[in-house]
């Protein structure tokens, strides 16, 4: 199993992966596909950048048509089962950009997906973004390509897809991986009932730089401004696509998630991992959490906030290698 020990504040940089390029992936120095807002050039990350430039777009038929889908595809295929990453709400994959590598470099078959209505997905002629059309889209981009059951990470409002989707089809779902879960919220709320033009409003808001770093500041523990803004701008990418703002829209109207009733409907293995210092969702949610789900595990990260798989990636991947090839279970434990 490759040698993984806990990261700073500040992410160290994976070293370059060793496994065979597929072809056609965009390596890092090949330019960024031409789908992605221009504004990925001003990113500094190197990681980020990296991740960028091997995003693609993959056919993906369901009910409401066929849609160019983003995601991060493995280079190689794994006897193993793979391990698929979906991001937290209003995001993308671009979140996994340092744990993916990692990931890789251990062998594993990493997917990393954008969800319906996020990420860098061709929207241009918009589908419904509701829960059940995000479900379905899933379930036809697993059927198309990925077509084994996996391992479903979901950090934040990924965990609540990740639950939605494993009891609506627990034949794709082997285990599950949820990372500081938000599962106990009551969908989007009164947001639903918003008019028209003060959702979008609201919805504006959201790609702002002020809030993307108010957000930044309450989800890391330790990151110095200038890194602050070069994540701010990786995780705003997106809101920059010219159908952004309608999908997001779209979502808050229909209600969003509500998984509070499925819960205790996961049959799953599923490994619970929380930073110790979420300012966001307390890690009293996590013991809920663990108390209702039939089948479970759960592992603090200390000194880590609300995204360990940023901040603190190595400790991430390891507990999520764990996951995927070990059975054995105790009880609660922190990661040194």
């Amino acid at each position: 199993m490759l040698a993984l020990t806990a990261s700073p504040a500040q992410p160290p940089m994976p070293s370059k992966s060793s496994a065979p390029r597929r072809f056609g992936i965009l390596c890092a120095g090949a330019g960024f596909p031409p789908f992605l807002p221009k504004e990925v050039e001003n990113i500094k990350d190197p990681s980020a950048r990296k991740l960028a430039s091997r995003i693609e777009r993959l056919p993906v038929s369901f009910s409401e048509g066929c849609i160019m889908s983003s995601c991060v595809r493995p280079l190689t295929k794994s006897k193993t089962s793979p391990v698929v990453l979906l991001h937290g709400f209003d995001s993308s994959c671009l979140e996994w950009r340092y744990t993916y590598p990692l990931l890789e470099e251990a062998g594993i078959e990493a997917w990393a997906v954008d969800i319906l209505g996020w990420g860098f997905s061709d929207l241009e002629r918009l589908p419904p973004c509701d829960v059940a059309s995000k479900r379905e889209h899933f379930y036809q981009l697993w059927k198309s390509y990925i077509k084994r059951p996996m391992i479903l990470v979901g950090p934040s409002l990924g965990a609540a897809v990740a639950i939605d989707f494993a009891v609506y089809h627990p034949e794709a779902v082997e285990k599950l991986v949820l990372i500081d879960a938000s599962v106990y919220a009551e969908g989007t709320g009164n947001l639903a009932n918003l008019p028209r033009v003060a959702a979008y409003a609201g919805v504006y808001l959201l790609k702002s730089i002020p809030l993307r770093l108010y957000v930044n500041l309450l989800a890391f523990t330790d990151i110095s401004f200038s890194t602050s803004l070069d994540w701010a701008n990786v995780g705003r990418l997106h809101c920059l696509l010219p159908w952004w703002a309608d999908a997001a829209v779209n979502f808050m109207i229909s209600g969003g998630y509500n998984v509070r009733g499925q819960i205790e409907q996961v049959k799953q293995k599923t490994l619970i991992i929380w930073g110790e210092d979420d300012q966001i969702i307390s890690n009293k949610l996590a013991v809920r959490l663990h108390c209702e789900l039939p089948n479970a595990i759960i592992r603090q990260i200390p000194d880590c906030g609300h995204i360990p798989h940023v901040e603190k990636p190595n400790a991430v991947a390891r507990l999520i290698l764990e996951h995927a090839q070990e059975d054995c279970y105790k009880e609660i434990e922190c990661v040194p």
